[in-house]
């Protein structure tokens, strides 16, 4: 016969909830203020902007090295002046411009978009502003950059000047007149714009405000093209003005598209005549241009 065993059981006490101390929870997540993030992008614009200058700076170099290595090995060390008048040497000088577009357009990519993180043109804001249609904007702007263009020749023919160091390379052959209309086109208005309007203006605007954003991405953007018209002012004037016409453009309209549109035609219309200046005008001899050869020979080697 089997009994339950008469001992009772032991009562159960209630399960009290347990208490854990301020330091058992992790500490709630930081996020990054509008202050960190601003200069943050401002960090990363500057360095798009260091990025384009040194890639303009030492991409045609390389592209260079290899030519100035065959001349050297047939001929011996060229000389400046010979180098300035040496067509491939100076077609080659402007060709290698197209590939360090491209690599600074890579770069700004993977600032902007975090290695592909981001959207690419939404973050620009590459578009159009509300209530403007495509053909209102493109009028627009078409407008807009004949009118930057006519104050461009009146300035130009008010202040005159001698021929820049570009003149020079452009006139040297109709192959490096055709390679800079190219660029004047194709690669420079967008990639510029993307480096000066799209990523350095909103990052300074946010920091230091519109006015001081406006001044300051005007200055940069004709200051690095002081090099390339140094002795020739009137051509300098048009440069700043036309830096500043296209930032204001940006800050007001909130938007990247129509920057890159003026540019865009303001460049076209000049290459036009650049690569027809040829056939309507009896050209100058063609000068030497031994300072930017000397310069290019400073720093390859």
């Amino acid at each position: 016969m089997i009994t339950s065993d008469p001992s009772p059981l032991p009562s159960q006490a209630p399960l009290e909830p347990e208490i854990h101390s301020e330091q058992n929870y992790p500490p709630p997540p930081i996020f990054p203020t509008k202050e960190d993030t601003a200069w943050w992008d401002m960090g990363k614009a500057f360095l798009a902007w260091v990025g384009s200058i040194a890639l303009l700076l030492l991409v045609p170099l390389i592209i260079l090295l290899p030519y100035f290595v065959y001349l050297f090995v047939h001929s011996g060390a060229p000389t400046p002046e010979a180098l300035g008048q040496d067509k491939t040497f100076i077609l080659l000088s402007i060709v290698g411009v197209i590939p360090a577009h491209a690599l600074t357009l890579l770069l700004a990519w993977a600032l902007v978009t975090g290695w592909g993180r981001k959207p690419f043109w939404p973050t620009l804001r590459f578009s159009w502003p509300p209530g403007v249609a495509p053909l209102q904007g493109i009028a627009i702007c078409i407008f807009l950059a004949m009118v930057l263009l006519g104050i461009g020749v009146l300035i130009t023919s008010f202040l005159g000047g001698g021929k820049t160091d570009l003149d020079r390379l452009i006139e040297s052959s109709f192959q490096a007149r055709l390679a800079t209309a190219f660029l004047a086109v194709a690669t420079a208005p967008l990639v510029e714009e993307i480096i000066y309007r799209g990523m350095l203006y909103p990052a300074l605007q946010r920091v230091i405000g519109m006015g001081g954003a406006i001044a300051i991405v005007s200055v940069m953007f004709a200051g690095v093209h002081v090099l390339q018209y140094k002795n020739n002012l009137g051509v300098i004037a048009v440069i700043s003005i036309l830096s500043i016409a296209l930032t204001v453009v940006r800050a007001l309209s909130d938007r990247l598209l129509p920057s890159v549109l003026i540019h865009l035609v303001f460049n076209g219309l000049q290459s036009l005549y650049l690569i027809l200046q040829p056939f309507v005008e009896k050209t100058e001899k063609v000068e030497p241009a031994p300072a930017i050869i000397a310069w290019l020979l400073r720093h390859v080697f």
